[in-house]
């Protein structure tokens, strides 16, 4: 008897954004969460995900859609989504940091660094804190326009996709 190959592929990049992040705002959308107020969100998410502040954005993210009654499963799909763009924007945070504060630019050779930590532990601590609120403050900054940007973008799209959730028959299975 002879076996049949196995012919299960990986997902597309377009089939995994459909099941990540459409479905679920679909869902979000068919319980009754308001287009207006999964834009702001899913906004929010976004623009906290993409902090400089490696490790923070989960919880904050929560936080911050708790306290200004946002979705919370919407802000962590935009909070998630957005970790690919933290990584590359980290780096631009920082130089951006550095020449907005006009400080001397972080030293990215590994051996630097290492021997920063070893010989001197607390100025390098301070040297990398300073980098890293010059960072969030640029961040800060950069979301306080990037939030309402999106919001807006995302409001009218959400209103259209309810429009169309509305119009379609409901079957049952």
């Amino acid at each position: 008897m002879q076996s049949e190959p196995n012919t299960t592929s990986l997902p597309t990049p377009a089939s995994f954004f459909r099941r990540t992040v459409i479905t679920p705002v679909l869902n979000l959308l068919r319980v009754g969460a308001t287009p207006r107020r999964l834009a702001w969100s899913l906004a929010f998410g976004f623009a906290i995900g993409i902090n400089p502040l490696l490790g923070s954005t989960t919880v904050l993210s929560l936080a911050l859609a708790f306290l200004f009654r946002l979705n919370l499963v919407a802000s962590q799909i935009s909070n998630h989504l957005a970790y690919p763009f933290q990584l590359v924007l980290f780096f631009v945070f920082i130089r951006a940091g550095d020449a907005v504060f006009h400080t001397a630019g972080l030293p990215l050779d590994r051996s630097a660094l290492l021997a920063g930590v070893r010989y001197h532990p607390w100025d390098t601590t301070r040297l990398l804190w300073t980098w890293e609120w010059h960072a969030l403050i640029v961040w800060l900054i950069a979301a306080t326009i990037i939030t309402p940007l999106l919001a807006a973008v995302l409001t009218p799209a959400l209103d259209r996709l309810l429009l169309s959730l509305q119009n379609q028959p409901i079957v049952e299975k």
